[in-house]
Formats: C-alpha cells, structure tokens, sequence
C-alpha cells in the first residue's frame, strides 16, 4: 500500500472530534454565572432601580402602541348598553375616552371604577372590540322608595342604597319611608303589600317603628299598625276584613292587627263643645 493510502487509512480511523452547541459551551456557562452573580449583588437590581429597564419596556410599549394606530386600532365608535337614566354626557366625562384614540391604550379597568361611581350606576362592564370599539354595557339601580329620615328625603333602591338626594319630584308616586333602618327593610315590606294589590295601592307611607315592625298610612288619614311576626298574614287578614265588611269606608283613625286572631278598631275622638261654660261632646 502506498504512503499516501496510509495516510489516508489513518485520516479515517481518527476519532471525529465532537461539536459542542454554543449555549452549552463551557466558556458561556462561566460568562452567565458570572452575570448572575453581579444581578445577584446588587447590579441588576440599580439597573431598575436606576428607571432604565421599566423605562426602555414602556417606551418599547408605547411605540407598539403609536404604530398599531396606524394599522386602524383607534377609537372610531363608543356602544353603550343598558344606559337609561344615566345622561350621555356623566357617562362619556367617566369614560374619558375621544374618538381617535389609541383603542390598545384604554385602560378598562380604570374607566369600569369611574362609572361605577356614576348616581345611578350599580354595576358596569368595559370591553375593546378590535380594532375601533369600545362597549360599554350599564346596569342601573332601580328606585324602590323615597326615604325620610330627620327632614330629609332621598331616593333608595331595593337594598336600601341611596341613588339620589335631589331633583326627586319625579318620584313622587314611589311609597315614602321613615325611620332610621326603613330604607334595609323597605324591599321587604313592599314585598308583602305586593300580595294585596289593591289595598296596596291606598298606602301612601310606612313609618318603621322601633326596628321591629311598620305602621301604615292610608289614604284618609287610617293608620294601619302592622306586627313584628307575620306582617303578611296580617295585612291579608285586613284584605278579607276590607272586602266582607269594607272597614276603610267608615270613620276610623287606626286598624290595629298587632293581635292575630282580632282587628282593633279606634275612631277618631269626637268634636267637643262648650255650652255656657260647661264641656259637651257632640
């Protein structure tokens, strides 16, 4: 065999040398610990403090965001659902937002919190619709009563929230409420007249007496005193009493049902005149 047979016989039977990827390479995993060990003395940690890293992120952020306007991801329309005594003026000053606007940068959960705090906003949901809406959907308390409460009346929904406390002439057919706790059992109580409709219809207030039960005022001056257990046997014991023997058409001042098996009757006192000097009811 000749000499340069040999040398390539020798070429071949030489072990081939192995490639080592470069993110296994020894020299790399020296470089990263060291790195680790600088971010881990404290080097990383003046990089963020120093505003550098969150700087570089938000200007990064806010270039994605100038450019995606570009692309047509602007506020070109603003859908409201569910708005009804919300005026379209409160609900676009809460929602701050002008037509035109970059859609990406709208921050929903900073616009849901200030239209909840809207008079008449309970709950109230905010959602982008790329790549030029934005919905807005509104659920609105719904007026239960007005509430008297040392002078002064507002209007409460049915857990007893206050909605508003002026401009209530418009609710003026809405039972009135008295009484410290009236507007937390108000819902209650319209519940139980609701079963009698039309002798619902002749209450024009409800005082809460003591925290523990109602008295109502009727139509001409009857009071009704309601008790503390079973209010609704109660006020359809009165239903059945109005329609056999039709009690609130004769001269009375107050129907007490606070005992369960009677109905007390008061009539207004009679008028009192003086004869020479001497004292005569008539």
């Amino acid at each position: 065999m000749s000499k340069s047979g040999k040398a390539k016989t020798s070429k071949r039977g030489q072990p081939r040398r192995r490639v080592v990827p470069f993110w296994r390479h020894r020299y790399l995993r020296v470089a990263l610990i060291m790195l680790l060990a600088v971010l881990a003395g404290g080097g990383g940690w003046r990089l963020w403090q120093s505003d550098w890293i969150p700087g570089a992120i938000d200007k990064a952020r806010w270039s994605l965001i100038a450019a995606s306007t570009n692309l047509g991801f602007k506020v070109n329309e603003i859908l409201v659902v569910g708005r009804s005594e919300t005026t379209q003026k409160e609900l676009l000053a809460a929602v701050r937002l002008a037509r035109g606007a970059p859609i990406l940068a709208f921050d929903l959960q900073a616009a849901k919190k200030r239209i909840e705090a809207l008079a008449w906003v309970k709950s109230a949901s905010v959602e982008r619709m790329l790549p030029d809406t934005v919905l807005l959907n509104v659920i609105e308390q719904q007026p239960l009563a007005l509430w008297q409460h040392k002078g002064d009346f507002a209007l409460i929904d049915a857990d007893g929230e206050v909605i508003l406390r002026t401009g209530l002439e418009r609710f003026s057919d809405l039972l009135l409420v008295v009484g410290p706790d009236a507007p937390q059992h108000a819902a209650e109580l319209l519940r139980v007249l609701a079963t009698e409709p039309e002798l619902m219809t002749l209450v024009n207030a409800a005082v809460r007496v003591g925290g523990r039960r109602w008295n109502l005022r009727l139509k001409g001056d009857i009071d009704v005193r309601l008790p503390e257990e079973n209010p609704a046997a109660a006020w359809t014991r009165l239903a059945e009493y109005e329609k056999k023997h039709r009690v609130l058409e004769r001269d009375i001042r107050i129907l007490d049902l606070r005992l369960p098996d009677r109905l007390i009757v008061r009539k207004p006192p009679r008028p009192v005149k003086v004869i020479k000097g001497k004292r005569q009811e008539t």
